[in-house]
């Protein structure tokens, strides 16, 4: 009777890992149009929170400008002072790659829904949970901001990253 060997099995896993990894390894490709709209659809009509929910806060230069400095402390990191990923070296190569706050995709959502979307952060892209970082009038100035954001490169590029 032959006995098994132990070490076959490693073996081809080794061999089946390195021909992957020859092979592109785990490359993943960008999401088709019918990917990126089936997705969206279940962003803004099923996952996505609090689409009723109306900003108590009005769209006006001081709530702008309460919303751009919540902003600038907690939102530029990612999405730079523009909202538009300028200057931000990382936001090409995230996957998910990070939207343009201006895109229509975002732009479409309810305040209720961006609020719901600060608060709760965005699993698995790399959007992180507010809630008990930020305040409620933050978050809801922050929207009033999102709806205002200026000129993509139209005012500079986070601090943070010229050092």
């Amino acid at each position: 009777m032959r006995r098994p060997n132990p070490t076959r099995p490693a073996m081809r896993l080794h061999l089946l890992l390195a021909v992957t990894a020859l092979l592109g390894g785990c490359k993943v490709s960008p999401a088709g149009k019918v990917e990126s709209g089936t997705v969206n659809f279940i962003k803004h009509h099923i996952t996505v929170g609090n689409k009723k929910l109306k900003n108590p806060f009005e769209s006006n230069s001081d709530n702008l400008a309460t919303g751009k400095e919540a902003f600038g402390h907690y939102c530029v990191a990612c999405h730079g002072i523009d909202g538009q990923n300028t200057g931000v070296p990382f936001a090409e190569k995230m996957s998910p790659p990070l939207p343009l706050l201006t895109s229509s995709g975002v732009q479409s959502y309810t305040d209720g829904q961006l609020k719901w979307i600060i608060d709760n952060g965005i699993a698995p892209s790399g959007m992180p949970a507010s809630k008990g970082t930020l305040s409620e009038d933050e978050i809801w100035t922050i929207v009033v901001y999102l709806r205002h954001l200026p000129p993509a490169g139209s005012v500079g590029e986070p601090e943070m990253y010229s050092h």
